[in-house]
């Protein structure tokens, strides 16, 4: 569960601001341009998240985009990764923006990841804490707080699951700042990620998103201007869409999906 140290903010686009003492940031996207590991600061190499295969003492990542799409297998370490940078950013592993916090972690089922911005560094030009971690776990706990918020921008819950998810989307991310996304399309069918799609392009348009996603949609990681990357136990490494296990499944499923069926179940 999530709860508000201080009132969400209700800047329009053109209000964007990017410190306590409201100073519009004039520079494009991105802000967050460098991370990388220091050895010196994993005290433990055994435990979570620095035992993942990816956190060698070498990993970096640089960030020369507005747009970062990672795309990998499941357990890969993308979540964990994203939540690392969430922290980095100012944001709570568990999701949300600036002044959200969750009352309690001790109840969690899994183990999140933002331990690891401990032994991250970050290079920002400049640096930005304007912005949002979404996680589909907790969007019902933020949007629930907000629907109670007298705000002409609330009546999230009303919605479907998806429907909610996008105007979230709408109401949140065209301000200025870093917004992070893990698995958005959780909720979204191809259409809704068709409309998300437009959102992105809204967002890299206005010039001030940086935006860091983990997806398992091909149609999400088709985005035209985005750096492209796939996570696996050796590091990241730049791909196309048509190089990735996720569009190489979705392309044998929509040739012969009687075939590709029957062939899982032979497997």
């Amino acid at each position: 569960m999530l709860v508000l140290d201080e009132k969400p903010s209700r800047f329009t686009g053109s209000q964007c601001m990017s410190s306590k003492r409201n100073r519009v940031i004039r520079m494009p996207a991105p802000y967050l341009r460098r991370i990388w590991l220091e050895p010196s600061r994993i005290t433990n190499r055994e435990a979570y998240p620095f035992c993942l295969p990816f956190l060698r003492d070498e990993f970096e990542l640089d960030f020369d985009r507005a747009i970062t799409i990672i795309a990998g297998e499941n357990g890969t370490g993308k979540s964990t990764l994203l939540e690392g940078i969430a922290v980095l950013a100012g944001y709570d592993e568990a999701g949300g923006g600036k002044g959200y916090r969750p009352i309690d972690h001790s109840n969690a089922i899994e183990a999140m990841g933002g331990s690891l911005s401990k032994a991250l560094r970050a290079s920002w030009l400049p640096k930005i804490t304007n912005g949002w971690f979404f996680r589909a776990e907790s969007f019902f706990s933020v949007a629930r707080y907000l629907d109670e918020v007298s705000s002409p921008y609330a009546d999230f819950l009303s919605h479907s699951h998806g429907e909610g998810f996008l105007r979230f989307f709408e109401e949140r991310c065209q301000r200025q700042g870093i917004f992070i996304f893990d698995e958005p399309e959780s909720a979204l069918s191809p259409a809704r990620q068709m409309e998300f799609l437009k959102l992105m392009r809204r967002m890299e348009e206005i010039g001030h998103c940086q935006i860091i996603m983990a997806t398992h949609s091909p149609m999400l990681m088709a985005y035209p201007n985005a750096r492209l990357l796939r996570l696996t136990k050796y590091g990241l490494e730049p791909v196309t869409v048509r190089e990735t296990d996720h569009y190489k499944v979705m392309r044998e499923f929509c040739e012969d999906p009687t075939g590709f069926v029957e062939a899982v179940f032979e497997e």
